[in-house]
């Protein structure tokens, strides 16, 4: 054996060790609590989701730049995930499988069109009513249910106020955030992003509209042309309508995305992004002081880091890597405060907290030379691509002092998605049986009972086509993934899509293989060798087996309403919410705003 072998597996049976004395204090714990009465079988939980941070942003997971000490520390009491897997590399569909433990593409959040998420809170698309998110279920186990910030899933079906798609339809006792997500038009000053092609179409069919006015006027004036008035004033009167119809959508996009929502009713209209951090943090503390008592579920769902990186002057220039690192920055303070609440209320050992992202960071996402987007690490990819790595590979952390062992590392494939049946079977809660889901109870890996995932094959879509496929066999711990379609990066090369705002999944945008690039993930986590029958014996049948994966899971799926599809995903002003009368929709109600602020200022 060389050396470096044999300090590998020197570090591995030091590790197995440490591994075994963490399960055996964990019984011990377990034992310990039962002995003297107390209550383990429903424990609190809370959920933290960071937005579009990437899998080498936190210390924990590799980086030597960002500080990121309390994600830290949440890593080093408990255990933390290194394949943990998004279902979709974009906001919408990964938080829908997340909430449902369910592919999105079975629940209609998944799109076939290039429209990928939900673009409007006045669009008719969302997460469908028949769907049962871990909220309801541990609703109905008598859980006190909590979402604060961001909810991407939808408002709205056919009026402004039925409120179908809204988090308080979907198990939940309480909301305060957005409806929407944090973009560019939020904040003044910045480069719109909504509907930027869109814009730019209906600019250059206006200027023509313009341009034919002025010609006719022209040739009227000067004789060359005998147009009747009645011509022009009609063609001027059909352009102002033009004109006007399109830039009420477009131009007031702060006021109909960019709202704060406190359970049904409108508090901002538009949001202050400026004091959005300090009202969500105090808003999850004040959660947890009304609920101490538990058992509760606590969904903090933050706005950071998407762009455009709205951050306090608390931490503004404080890191080593511009606005992105600040933001990072700020946010694993925030993750601290949170934690330090439970901790202060005595939460701690009966709270099962769990960190991740939705998915990968974010690399064409750029000012000028600047880098607003997040770092995935050795991984290929990111944000919007379908199957590579950095794009569906995001930091999990679990803590539950006592029940789950610390300081412990979990190299499994696992999944966002097993969050859901992780959650139920914590509550006590049946799973649903009416429909398949997907995500596997993480519990015995965690606690040490099972070595291996229960996952054999996961699918990885781009909007609604199947881009790639990971087969993990458990026998040999071979981790395979077949790459069937991948996009077109751009300039030939790159490792993203910079001459664009982002991939995109189909036709011109998109490179089909057949056979599909084979990967040994376990040897090439960055996917830069695809395998062939040359270099890999085992090439055809490997193959074959993920083919027969893909195949019965094709058969499971069938046929729902697109929620993406380009009706369901327009803006609507019969479903406009609105602080006001439509079109006057603007307001602050305040929401306790002096206290919030003071947590940032009295640092």
């Amino acid at each position: 054996m060389t050396l470096n072998g044999l300090e590998r597996g020197i570090s591995r049976e030091l590790r197995d060790m440490w591994q075994r004395y963490n399960l055996a204090v964990m019984l011990a714990s377990f034992l310990f609590f039962q002995t003297w009465g107390l209550d383990t079988s429903k424990p609190n939980i809370l959920l933290i989701m960071a937005d579009d941070l990437g899998y080498g942003d936190l210390g924990c997971f590799g980086n030597t730049t960002i500080r990121t000490p309390n994600i830290d520390q949440l890593a080093k009491e408990g255990v933390k995930l290194t394949q943990h897997i998004a279902a979709a590399s974009l906001c919408t569909p990964s938080r829908a499988a997340f909430l449902t433990g369910r592919y999105p593409i079975r629940s209609g959040m998944a799109s076939s069109n290039t429209q990928r998420v939900l673009y409007w809170t006045a669009g008719s698309g969302g997460l469908p009513t028949n769907e049962t998110t871990f909220a309801k279920l541990l609703q109905q186990r008598g859980y006190i249910t909590g979402l604060i910030g961001k909810w991407h899933q939808g408002l709205n079906c056919e009026s402004c106020n039925d409120h179908c798609h809204h988090p308080l339809n979907h198990g939940f006792d309480y909301f305060y955030g957005t409806p929407f997500t944090l973009v560019n038009d939020c904040q003044s000053g910045k480069t719109p992003e909504v509907g930027v092609k869109q814009r730019a179409t209906y600019w250059f069919y206006t200027e023509i509209v313009a341009l034919l006015v002025f010609t006719l006027l022209l040739g009227k004036v000067t004789g060359l042309c005998s147009v009747k008035w009645k011509t022009i004033a009609f063609i001027t009167l059909c352009g102002i309508l033009f004109f006007f119809c399109w830039f009420v959508s477009y131009g007031f996009v702060n006021y109909w995305n960019c709202i704060i929502l406190r359970n049904h009713v409108i508090l901002e209209q538009p949001m202050e992004t400026e004091n959005s951090a300090s009202r969500m943090l105090k808003e999850s503390i004040s959660f947890l002081e009304r609920n101490k008592k538990g058992p509760f579920l606590l969904f903090v769902s933050f706005l950071h880091v998407h762009t455009p990186l709205v951050t306090t002057k608390m931490f503004r220039g404080k890191s080593r890597h511009g606005l992105y690192g600040d933001n990072v920055e700020e946010m694993d303070w925030m993750v601290g405060k949170i934690l330090a609440a439970v901790d202060e209320k005595g939460l701690k050992n009966t709270t099962f907290t769990y960190f991740t992202s939705d998915h990968g960071g974010f690399l064409e996402a750029n000012d000028g030379y600047v880098q607003l987007g997040g770092w995935n690490g050795i991984y290929k990819g990111g944000k919007g691509m379908g199957g590579w790595e950095g794009g569906i590979r995001v930091p999990g952390i679990v803590r539950w002092p006592g029940m789950v062992p610390a300081d412990t590392i979990i190299d499994e494939p696992t999944h966002l998605m097993d969050v859901y049946p992780t959650v139920a079977h914590l509550a006590g809660a049946s799973l649903p049986q009416d429909r398949v889901i997907d995500g596997q109870n993480l519990l015995p890996l965690l606690q040490g009972s099972a070595q291996h995932s229960k996952h054999e094959f996961m699918f990885h879509y781009c909007g609604s086509y199947l881009h790639a496929v990971r087969w993990y066999q458990k026998e040999s711990g071979a981790l395979w993934k077949a790459h069937y379609v991948t996009p077109k990066f751009n300039p030939e090369g790159a490792g993203a899509c910079y001459g664009q705002r982002m991939c995109q999944c189909f036709e011109e945008a998109v490179t089909h293989h057949n056979p599909p690039l084979l990967f040994d993930l376990l040897h090439d986590p960055s996917e830069v060798n695809p395998l062939s029958p040359n270099s890999e014996p085992l090439f055809n049948t490997i193959v074959s087996q993920i083919k027969r994966g893909m195949d019965e899971h094709r058969r499971t799926l069938t046929p729902v309403p697109e929620q993406f599809a380009e009706y369901n995903n327009m803006w609507k002003p019969w479903l406009q919410p609105c602080c006001g009368t439509f079109p006057l929709c603007w307001c602050n109600k305040g929401s306790g705003d002096d206290d919030g602020i003071s947590i940032f200022k009295n640092e």
